[in-house]
C-alpha cells in the first residue's frame, strides 16, 4: 500500500463524509441519547448528594448538616421515615442519631450510629456524605471520632444504578455506530455511484481505499467513546490503557463496516443488515441493563470483549494483566474479519472479470 495516496483518499472522506446524513447520525445519536438519559434520570445535571436525618435528641451534628451547602439535608421525625425515605430514593444516605449521641462523643464513649445506604445512590455522593460526616463530628469533639457507622442497604443488594446499567449500551452505540456504519456507508455510496469499480483503473488499490474509509471510522468511533466516557465521569485514571483499548475496539468495529458495506448493494440494504444484526452487536449492553439476567450469556457474542475491558478499566481501575484476554480475542475477531474483506474482494473481482 501506498502510504500517501491513503492518506489522499483519507482527506478526502474526512472532507465529504460529514456532509452525509450517517455521519451526523452516527455522531450524534449516541451523544444525545447520553444526555438525554442523563436528564431523565438525573445523573450527569443533578448531582448533589442527599442526607437524610433522624435526630433523636438536639446532636450539633444535625446542625452542622443543615449548615453544610455541599448536602441537601431532610429532616426525618422517625426512624421508619427515614428508612422509607431511604428505600424510595429521596435520599442517598439516611443517619438516626441516637439521644445521647453528643454525650458519648464529648466523653469519648464509643457511640453506635445506624445508617440507611439507597441501594442506587452514587459512590461518590457516598463518599462525600460519609467524609462530610466524620468533619462534623470532629468539629463537636475536636478530636478522633469514636463511633461505629453500621450501614444497611435498602432494597437489592444487587441493585445497579441506572447510569452504570446504561454506560455500556451508551459506549457500544458509540463505538459501533461511528465506527461500523461511517465506512459501511461510505463504501454503500461508492457504489450506488459506481465510483469504486474506477479504482482498478486508478494507480490506488482496493486495500488503500479500505484503509482509508477504516481510518476515518477508526478516528470517530474513539472520539465518539471519549466523549460518552467523559460525559459519563468514567474516564478513570489509565488514560493510556483506556486509548489502546477503545484503539482495538474501534479496529474491530471498523473493519466489520467495511466487510458490510462490501456485502450489500445500498442505503436501504444496509439499515436493514444493521436491524437485523443489532441484537447480535448490542445484546452485550442489553443484557448489562437487566443485572438479573444471566450474565455470562454477554460472553456468547462477539461485542461483550470490546466492550467489557472498557468497564473494568473505567469502573474497577482494572490493569492489563485483568483484560489482556479480551484484548487479543478482540484483535483476532479484527484479523477474522480482514480476512473475510480480503476473500469477498476477490469473490468480487472474479465476478467483474467473468462478466
Amino acid at each position: 500500500m501506498n502510504l500517501r495516496r491513503m492518506m489522499a483518499i483519507f482527506g478526502k472522506e474526512v472532507l465529504q463524509r460529514p456532509k452525509n446524513f450517517m455521519f451526523i447520525f452516527a455522531l450524534v445519536i449516541p451523544v444525545v441519547l447520553t444526555l438525554v438519559l442523563s436528564l431523565v434520570f438525573g445523573t450527569y445535571f443533578s448531582n448533589v448528594s442527599r442526607l437524610g436525618i433522624t435526630d433523636e435528641g438536639s446532636s450539633q451534628v444535625s446542625r452542622l448538616a443543615a449548615e453544610n451547602k455541599a448536602l441537601i439535608v431532610k429532616q426525618n421525625d422517625t426512624a421508619d421515615d427515614l428508612q422509607a425515605a431511604v428505600a424510595r430514593g429521596t435520599v442517598d444516605i439516611g443517619l438516626v442519631l441516637p439521644a445521647d449521641f453528643d454525650q458519648k462523643l464529648n466523653a469519648n464513649t464509643r457511640a453506635n450510629i445506624k445508617v440507611y445506604v439507597w441501594g442506587e445512590s452514587r459512590m461518590d455522593n457516598r463518599v462525600v456524605i460519609s467524609a462530610a460526616l466524620i468533619h462534623m463530628m470532629r468539629q463537636v469533639t475536636g478530636q478522633e471520632v469514636p463511633v461505629d457507622i453500621q450501614q444497611v442497604l435498602l432494597g437489592d443488594a444487587a441493585n445497579i444504578p441506572w447510569q452504570q446499567r446504561l454506560l455500556p449500551m451508551m459506549i457500544l452505540m458509540a463505538v459501533l455506530l461511528s465506527g461500523t456504519m461511517i465506512p459501511a456507508s461510505s463504501l454503500v455510496n461508492e457504489k450506488v455511484k459506481r465510483t469504486l469499480s474506477a479504482v482498478n483503473a486508478s494507480p490506488a488499490t482496493l486495500p488503500e481505499v479500505y484503509t482509508a474509509k477504516g481510518l476515518l471510522g477508526v478516528l470517530l468511533s474513539m472520539v465518539t467513546a471519549l466523549l460518552i466516557l467523559f460525559l459519563n465521569r468514567a474516564i478513570g485514571g489509565q488514560s493510556g490503557l483506556l486509548l489502546l483499548t477503545l484503539l482495538l475496539t474501534s479496529i474491530f468495529s471498523a473493519t466489520l463496516g467495511i466487510l458490510i458495506g462490501l456485502l450489500v448493494k445500498d442505503v436501504t440494504a444496509l439499515f436493514t443488515v444493521m436491524k437485523s444484526l443489532g441484537i447480535l452487536l448490542f445484546a452485550p449492553g442489553i443484557l448489562y441493563i437487566f443485572p438479573n439476567l444471566p450474565q455470562w450469556i454477554s460472553k456468547i457474542f462477539p461485542t461483550y470483549y470490546a466492550i467489557q475491558p472498557v468497564l473494568d478499566i473505567t469502573q474497577n481501575n482494572a490493569g492489563f494483566s485483568d483484560i489482556w484476554l479480551s484484548l487479543l480475542l478482540v484483535l483476532v475477531f479484527s484479523i477474522a474479519v480482514i480476512g473475510l474483506i480480503g476473500f469477498v474482494t476477490r469473490k468480487q473481482n472474479e465476478s467483474l472479470a467473468a462478466v
